[in-house]
């Protein structure tokens, strides 16, 4: 594997991860959002990470198209990117509370199904993933600047 390819997966890691973290806290800010702007109240987001096979990173750079039937077509990812953001359509949680201005006839208030301990966990895991994609770049530029050291 060459530089740039070993730059670009840290690099596509880094922005999924990156798109992690902005889900996670977005989804965290609205953990008490009892109405959106559809007047529903919101429902948790998740990023849908796709991973990208050499092949068709492959075919990206070289404008060549990429046949079905050719050899080495289930290699190993070459980079990862975020293809979507999934709505959770669970239902919230239920709590009574007869004077909020959005309870419904029977006093109860639907809250948003987030829950704030899983959030902070894929907040974590998120800047974990973030922080070893940023080692890898590091580690990167050091090895390159070793090889350019060396070429001296």
């Amino acid at each position: 594997m060459d530089f740039l390819s070993a730059l670009k997966i840290a690099g596509s890691g880094l922005s999924a991860q990156r798109t992690r973290v902005n889900v996670a806290a977005t989804n965290l800010a609205n953990a008490e959002s009892t109405r959106g702007p559809d007047g529903q109240p919101y429902h948790r987001r998740d990023p849908i990470l796709t991973a990208v096979p050499f092949e068709a990173s492959l075919a990206e750079a070289t404008g060549a198209p990429l046949a079905a039937g050719e050899p080495g077509a289930a290699s190993t990812a070459a980079s990862v990117e975020v293809t979507g953001i999934h709505e959770d359509p669970s239902p919230g949680k239920k709590v009574y509370l007869p004077g909020h201005p959005d309870a419904d006839p029977n006093g109860f208030v639907t809250f948003p199904n987030v829950n704030p301990v899983n959030e902070t966990v894929n907040l974590i895991t998120a800047q974990r993933g973030y922080d070893a994609n940023a080692t890898a770049v590091e580690t990167l530029k050091s090895m390159a600047q070793r090889a350019l050291d060396i070429a001296r």
